[in-house]
């Protein structure tokens, strides 16, 4: 085709069957033409006129006639309590479908659900609209009184001006379910699905049972699942089944995207019925403790040829860290692999994706990562195609099977090659991350390919340079991540075919890399309020900052726990699910939105788990008690529902039979006695009940009771049934005595069973029972029972009760039972309960034979939370018997205890009253000792003391106090009495007792020192004459600290000679020293250096030779551990130096340099005179050489006075630094160093690739470690191996070639090698430390599985053979240490060896890394830990 005669050619694309394609082509065949030639021929004249006038010409679109909006059924008044849902509804009629908006009448504000959460919901359904206004009133008000309505009014808008706007209003007021679809089915729905709680990962069914008629297999109900009012379909998420009297809705796979308020709809012959119910899903343990969850709802938009925009919600973090960014990963669509779409984690929650293949079909998902770790995948998002947005395409249906698909440049009539300009440039994202530029593409593209050219210029410069340098832009978006946050750009665009380049775009407004707007402020006030037994409702003022809000999550705490628990897991709903009835709990709120999460909200306030208060539902069964020809006495069951709290009084109304006009008995609240009636007049009754939330609903009249005198014998009926202690196999049925006894008093009862809808009644006890209360048993575990009782006396069986409402033979789910014990402190014997849910008005009521305990000096009631004790004062005979005890306003929570004398139910129960004294349980009898020095000790000890026991010696009848000459003390924790005579003689021969009395329980001991008197006496004089005659201790062991803070264990000797023995222990465990102790000197020490709690323990001396021995005890721990740990820190506060800062890659740590420094030392940490604690931010560590604080991420918030304080127990050590100036990202610039300009510059030193995480290499082979680092100026490399330098020598050899290729090799590897290894490279900007694990196994044994946190399975790295031969003994200076020391290795001495160095601040020494705790470097002397023999 020429271009002097130019043509128009229409693409014709076919959208139609398969057959009619065939049928098109086989005519095609048949005239001899190819497709193009019958393309031109036909279609340019005949379809393209049709085309162009179908373009040109505005649509019309026919619809029904128009019809006025009309209320069919308008909205009426209502008076409604204070706090109580109010339903407003109406229909309306009209064509087009009417829209509606509701407003309210008193200020003409239409109603916005979004603008007060939880309070307004707008229904509509089939022209039904409805307005729910839940918690109506004022949330201020404190009582309850009758409010006047509000008057709402609704709006109907529409309009006939115009057809086609009609249309579109419409369109846009489609119900939720499209027209009625006429059912023949009956469907009512059994048991349903309720609140459902579960894990990601599991699989759950919701269920709901129905009962269809007529139930035909083949033609099930039309069932529809809804999620949050979004209609589901079958997917590889959901799976839907109807059938079996069943409707299922199956998740095979959890995902928090699961959850919402779930709703099943199904259609009945008259119309629908539905029910729903939440569904809330948690996060599944994480890979790593303390890693995020796991985001959701990942969407892409803004789909082009290769650059989607993918977008997800971030999940709730309650007790984790921060999130600090998110990884976007993609799939292609068949395959497995998934590929990492951006190498840095980015901090919005949104994340443009380039580089994508034209035509090809991805998935995406998201990772949350923190300083904890990454947080497992989320769901990945529906599969998305990449492809060009056609914009300019027509579609077009004529005649026939086709549709015509037509571009705009193919009508242009001219053939155009060269490019018209993009036009419209903007930013549709802007953030501190990235800025992505969209623009409108060439409406002339030249029919050929298209690609685009990015130029950019600072501020309103003309200098012009290019952004995408080796990129191929193919779509109308681009992201640019690496702008300058400090500079605002102008942009343009350059559009490039085959033929050449465009014109440039005409440039963009300034664009800057800020962030517009930020996480949202935090929510106001929040207030909880009572929903159900297990919900709250909560309420909250919208943030003043909404900034384009996802929603809220919402977490609560019980009271006094601290415990924060999330309450959603997406941000989108109010009502909380799956609290534990009876706890108190506070709420708290975030706001969420793509740049992540609000602070929290202002905690509520306590909220007591229990249902809202509501009136009470009706009573019923009203019955006929007793007549006398004047009154009546009534009496009736109670409501079902008593509205959350207890019912207060009962109000009866009257009225003769035929009548229609009813009266009140009186204006108080009735009781059930009626008087003032008119004797052979029937007479109808009603009740109603009343709660602190008002009045309910009166019950249903009662028959009509003739007011007749009763004078016959026997009893008349018994009323009040109850049922207490429901178990799986029995129950206790309770009722209260006739109030007409008969002729003759009432002698007994009999109570009568059957199963729920049966009439034929059986008679429970064979002879009658003279109480009112029958314990049955044997009954079936489900099965519904109903009950009756008749009262008996001289005349016979009296008039039966009703019967009873139904209750099924099966406990309560965690129902406990009465427990019998002894206080541990107080030694009362107690009957205990603990309710598994209580109310705020629940009380616990405690009886003896089924009637109450009132207040008793023989036991007292004392009740905490859910459990209520009885205590017994004096627990004698008398107090044998049943007890039981119930919880009102609960489902009848209550359990009964039998203590009988044969049966010893109780084991702590004794009888006669004279054992009923507990016992002081003991460990030991009272033991004694001969000490060092003549001293003698006496010592016992109990199982359990409390810090109010109380004891006395007693020697020979006479207590002995401390004093001169006996020392006497106790342990509470350990339960130890002891007392010591310091000079044992004759007169201390006799009878020893140690009496004991902790609470109402006692015990004693006895000693006699009678019989053996002499031999003691005997052994203490041979004691003294050793003593005095073979070596001995002058000075028994203490301890002192060294100036260089090395603890010395010292001892004193006398009488020694050449043949004396000296040996030290520790725990019974012999310490073998470098140099032999010389008893000769007369001293003997023991060093300890770097003394820490690993040295805890009894320390013992031991001297002897042929004349005898002397020992010497030292115990380190508590109080002697303080005191050492306490002259350690005086020394090593007293040489502390200033404080001073060091950069490191995480940030920036203050140090403070010391003679020594462990743990235990007293150390705080203070900004701006604020106590520090320990955290992700801020990390509290040290060395033995030095104190540190690392401040990671430092922004202008650390900036200030910090210090350190040093406390040894009387004084305190104070070093602080001015960190002053300001901050920049993450560096500072005024009075700090230089290279905290540069933390994150690309210009540290660092790791680029190349080492494992794992390396297992079998022993006697070569290892190398290699990595590729870099950094401008060139990095220094430093290697440890378990954080000790590495030496370069014949077995370790290092090298660093061209600056850039660092390595070590260890040749001949042996088991000594293993351990960790570490690079460091470092230079003036910062550095990067890299961790490698190095297992070395031997031949023939099993490859060692990698540790927990490490690779699943390291890749055997490639060594070169080495022959087995003995392996080399490696140089002692980079000699690894061993497990554990053999017997030969000498106790530690305070000489290090002289090839190694104590370790000095430099900027080698490696930073610990975030995840670590603070390093402690390995001791070159080992402490007295002694070695086994």
């Amino acid at each position: 085709m020429s271009d002097s005669a130019p043509t128009i050619q229409t693409t014709c694309v076919l959208c139609r069957e398969p057959e009619g394609m065939q049928e098109y082509q086989r005519m095609a065949a048949h005239f001899g033409r190819d497709l193009s030639t019958m393309q031109q021929d036909f279609l340019t004249p005949i379809v393209l006129p049709q085309v162009r006038e179908r373009m040109s010409v505005r649509r019309e679109y026919h619809t029904d006639t128009p019809k006025a909006p009309d209320f069919l059924v308008g909205l009426r008044s209502h008076t409604v309590w204070e706090k109580t849902p109010v339903k407003l509804f109406c229909t309306v009629a009209g064509s087009p479908t009417p829209i509606v908006k509701w407003f309210e009448y008193k200020n003409n504000v239409p109603i916005d659900p979004l603008s007060a959460p939880g309070k307004y919901k707008i229904e509509k359904k089939y022209g039904v609209h409805g307005l729910i206004i839940s918690r109506y009133g004022h949330l201020g008000n404190k009582h309850f009184n009758i409010l006047k309505h509000n008057v709402y009014k609704i709006l109907l808008l529409t309009t006939t001006v115009n057809k086609n706007i009609c249309f579109l209003l419409a369109k846009m007021a489609l119900p939720l379910l499209s027209g009625i679809h006429r059912s023949k089915l009956e469907v009512t729905l059994l048991d349903r699905f309720g609140v459902t709680f579960g894990t990601e990962g599991e699989s759950l069914t919701l269920v709901a049972t129905m009962v269809v008629v007529p139930d035909l297999p083949n033609l099930p109900p039309e069932a529809l699942w809804y999620r949050d009012d979004t209609l589901l379909k079958p997917s590889r998420w959901v799976e839907m089944s109807v059938g079996g009297g069943a409707a299922k809705l199956t998740f095979p796979h959890l995902n928090k995207d699961d959850e919402g308020l779930y709703t099943l709809r199904i259609w009945t012959k008259d119309g629908t019925t539905e029910h729903s119910a939440y569904l809330f899903v948690k996060d599944a343990a994480p890979s790593v403790v303390g890693a995020p969850g796991s985001p959701m709802d990942v969407t892409v938009s803004d789909v082009n040829k290769d650059y989607v925009l993918v977008s997800w919600k971030p999940p709730n973090t309650t007790n984790e860290p921060l999130i600090t960014g998110y990884f976007v990963d993609r799939r292609k669509s068949g395959t497995k692999d998934w590929v990492q779409c951006n190498g840095s984690p980015v901090k919005v929650c949104k994340l443009p994706v380039d580089g994508l293949t034209e035509g090809a079909s991805y998935h995406f998902r998201v990772r949350a990562v923190n300083s904890a770790g990454i947080s497992l995948p989320s769901r990945m998002s529906s599969g998305v195609t990449a492809a060009e947005v056609e914009s300019d395409v027509e579609v077009i249906k004529i005649e026939g099977k086709y549709d015509i698909v037509v571009r705009q440049e193919e009508l242009q009539g001219v053939y155009v090659t060269l490019l018209e300009p993009p036009t419209e440039v903007h930013a549709t994202e802007i953030n501190r991350a990235y800025v992505v530029l969209s623009w409108k593409p060439p409406s002339l593209r030249g029919r050929a390919p298209l690609w685009y050219l990015i130029e950019k210029s600072e501020g309103n410069s003309n200098l012009w340079q290019r952004v995408n340098t080796g990129v191929q832009i193919r779509s109308p978006r681009y992201a640019i991540f690496d702008l300058d946050v400090k500079k605002a750009c102008r942009f343009r665009i350059i559009a490039v075919n085959k033929y050449g380049p465009s014109e440039p775009s005409e440039p963009s407004d300034l664009i800057q890399k800020v962030d517009p707007h930020g996480v949202p402020s935090a929510p106001g006030q929040v207030i909880a309020s009572r929903n159900t037994k297990t919900s709250a409702f909560v309420q909250w003022d919208p943030p003043k900052n909404l900034s384009n809000l996802m929603g809220y999550y919402v977490d609560c705490c019980v009271v006094g726990s601290k415990v924060w628990t999330p309450c959603n897991h997406r941000p989108y709903k109010f009502v909380v699910h799956g609290l534990i009835p009876g706890e108190t709990y506070i709420f708290r709120v975030q706001a969420v939105n793509a740049y992540g999460l609000s602070e929290e909200s202002q905690e509520s306030a306590p909220l007591f788990i229990d249902a809202a208060l509501t009136a009470p539902s009706a009573p019923y069964g009203i019955t006929l008690l007793s007549c006398d020809g004047s009154s009546m006495t009534l009496a009736w069951k109670r409501p079902k529902n008593t509205g959350g709290t207890r019912i207060t009084s009962y109000y009866v109304d009257k009225r003769e039979a035929g009548s229609l006009n009813w009266k009140e008995v009186s204006h108080s609240p009735a009781t059930s006695r009626v008087e003032n009636l008119t004797a052979g007049v029937f007479y109808e009754f009603k009740v109603q009940a009343g709660n602190l939330a008002g009045v309910g609903l009166p019950s249903e009249p009662s028959k009509a009771f003739a007011c007749e005198e009763w004078t016959m014998p026997e009893p008349g009926p018994t009323y009040d049934l109850s049922f207490w202690e429901v178990r799986d196999h029995s129950l206790l049925l309770q009722w209260r005595a006739p109030v007409y006894s008969g002729a003759s008093p009432v002698t007994g009862y009999f109570v009568e069973m059957a199963k729920k809808g049966s009439s034929d009644f059986v008679t429970v006890n064979a002879e009658p029972v003279t109480h009112c209360y029958l314990k049955i048993t044997g009954l079936e575990t489900g099965a519904w029972y109903v009950f009756k009782v008749r009262a008996v006396n001289v005349a016979g069986k009296g008039k039966a009760s009703d019967v009873s409402d139904a209750v099924c033979a099966k406990a309560l789910p965690d129902i406990k039972e009465i427990e019998c014990g002894v206080d541990e402190e107080t030694g009362d014997i107690f009957l205990s309960f603990e309710a598994s849910e209580i109310s705020e008005h629940s009380k616990f009521t405690w009886s003896k034979s089924y009637k109450e305990i009132s207040e008793s000096n023989r036991a007292s009631v004392s009740t905490v939370g859910r459990r209520s004790r009885l205590t017994f004062v004096n627990p004698d005979k008398e107090d044998l018997g049943i007890y039981s005890v119930a919880v009102s306003d609960t489902d009848g929570l209550s359990s009964s205890h039998t203590i009988t004398e044969e049966g010893m139910v109780c084991p702590f129960w004794f009888v006669p009253v004279s054992n009923t004294l507990s016992i002081v349980p003991l460990k030991t009898e009272l033991n004694y000792e001969v000490l060092e020095k003549g001293h003698v000790r006496f010592w016992l000890q109990v199982q359990k003391m409390s810090s109010a026991a109380s004891y006395r010696f007693i020697v020979n009848d006479k207590e002995v106090t401390s004093g001169e000459g006996h020392k006497i003390s106790h342990n509470a924790s350990t339960g130890l009495i002891q007392m010591t005579i310091e000079h044992f003689t004759r007169a201390n021969e006799g009878t020893y007792t140690l009496q004991i009395h902790d609470g109402k329980a006692k015990n004693q001991s006895s000693l006699v020192l009678f019989c053996f008197h002499h031999v003691e006496i005997a052994f203490i004089f041979i004691y003294f004459y050793l003593f005095c005659l073979g070596p001995h201790f002058s000075e028994y062991l203490t301890f002192h600290v060294n100036d260089d803070c090395t603890v010395m264990l010292v001892c004193k000797l006398a009488n020694v000679k050449k043949e004396t023995t000296f040996m030290w222990f520790k725990d019974d465990e012999e310490i073998t020293l470098d140099v032999a102790p010389n008893p000769m000197s007369g001293t003997c020490a023991l060093p300890i250096p770097l003394f820490s709690r690993k040295d805890q323990g009894v320390y013992k001396a031991v001297l002897g030779d042929d004349r005898g021995k002397d020992t010497s005890v030292f115990e380190i721990s508590g109080q002697v551990f303080e005191d050492i740990i306490n002259a350690i820190a005086h020394i090593a506060g007293s040489s502390a130096s200033e404080l001073m800062l060091q950069c490191t890659p995480e940030g920036i740590r203050l140090q403070c340099y010391m003679k020594y420094y462990t743990e235990e030392m007293k150390t705080s940490w203070f900004h701006k005179y604020a106590l520090i604690a320990s955290s992700e931010k801020m990390r509290i560590g040290g060395t033995s050489e030095m104190a540190w604080m690392q401040i990671c991420e430092p922004t202008d918030k650390e900036k200030g006075h910090y210090s350190i304080e040093i406390h040894d127990g009387k004084s305190s050590h104070t070093r602080s630094f001015d960190l002053s100036g300001q901050v920049h990202g993450t560096g500072m610039c005024i009075h700090l160093p230089k290279c905290l300009f540069s933390l994150s510059s690309v210009d540290r030193g660092r790791v680029v690739g190349g080492l494992p995480d794992v390396v297992t290499i079998m022993e006697y082979k070569t290892l190398s470690l290699t990595c590729t680092v870099w950094g401008d100026p060139k990095p220094e490399v430093t290697w440890f191996k378990n954080e000790q330098e590495v030496l370069s020598d014949d077995h370790n050899q290092i090298s660093f070639e061209s600056g850039k290729f660092a390595s070590l090799t260890i040749k001949n590897v042996t088991v000594e090698d293993s351990g960790k290894y570490s690079i460091n490279v470092r230079n003036k900007y910062g550095g990067e430390f890299v961790e490698i694990t190095v297992s070395v196994y031997k031949q023939g044994e099993p490859i060692p599985e990698p540790k927990l946190g490490q690779m699943a399975r390291p890749t055997p790295i490639p060594t070169s053979q080495a022959p087995p031969s003995k392996p080399q003994t490696p140089a002692p200076s980079v000699k690894a240490p061993t497990a554990a020391p053999s017997p030969s290795v000498k106790s530690p001495t305070p000489t290090p060896p002289p090839s190694i160095k104590s370790p000095t601040p430099t900027p080698k020494s490696p930073t610990p890394p975030r995840s670590a705790k603070s390093p402690t470097p390995p001791r070159f002397m080992r402490s007295p830990t002694p070695t086994k023999k």
